[in-house]
C-alpha cells in the first residue's frame, strides 16, 4: 500500500538557456539552447515523491495563466491529487530564469508569483487531508 504524502510548496516553470558561459552583468549573449521545464522545489518533491509510488496530495498555488495548466496537466499526468493547489489571479505563476554555462555553473532568478499568494487560510482549508498523511514535506523557498 502507497504512502499517504502531503507536499506543502512552490510551483515553477524553469526557462533555460544554455550558453557557453553565462552573460556578465550589462552583457547580451547570442546564441544558446532554450528549453523549459517544469520545477519548484515542492513540485519536484511531489513529482519525486508519486514517481516512487507515495499517493501524493499537493498544497500550492498557481497563477491563472498559461504556465499554471501547463503544471495542473503535468500533476495529473503523473496522477497528484491537485484538491488543494489554488489558483489564484491576482499574480501570475511562479517562474525561474536559468543561464547555464557550458561548464556547468549556473546562475538563477526565481520571480515567485502566485507561490508567495499561498495563504495560511489554504493550509487550514487543507487540513483533514493534512492529518491524513503518513508524511508531510516542506521546504524552504515559500
Amino acid at each position: 500500500m502507497s504512502k499517504k504524502i502531503t507536499v506543502i510548496g512552490s510551483s515553477n516553470t524553469d526557462m533555460v538557456i544554455k550558453t557557453l558561459r553565462i552573460p556578465k552583468p550589462g552583457e547580451t549573449i547570442i546564441g544558446g539552447d532554450f528549453f523549459s521545464a517544469a520545477g519548484g522545489k515542492g513540485a519536484n518533491q511531489a513529482v519525486a515523491a508519486a514517481r516512487a509510488g507515495g499517493n501524493v496530495n499537493f498544497i500550492t498555488c498557481l497563477g491563472n495563466d498559461m504556465f499554471g495548466e501547463k503544471a495542473i496537466k503535468n500533476f495529473l499526468n503523473e496522477k497528484i491529487n491537485i484538491d488543494n493547489t489554488v489558483k489564484d489571479s491576482s499574480a501570475p505563476s511562479g517562474v525561474a530564469l536559468i543561464f547555464v554555462g557550458s561548464s556547468g555553473e549556473n546562475s538563477i532568478a526565481v520571480a515567485p508569483g502566485a507561490n508567495y499568494q499561498l495563504l495560511p487560510e489554504n493550509i487550514e482549508n487543507a487540513k483533514k487531508d493534512i492529518l491524513n498523511s503518513e508524511i508531510l514535506l516542506m521546504q524552504l523557498e515559500i
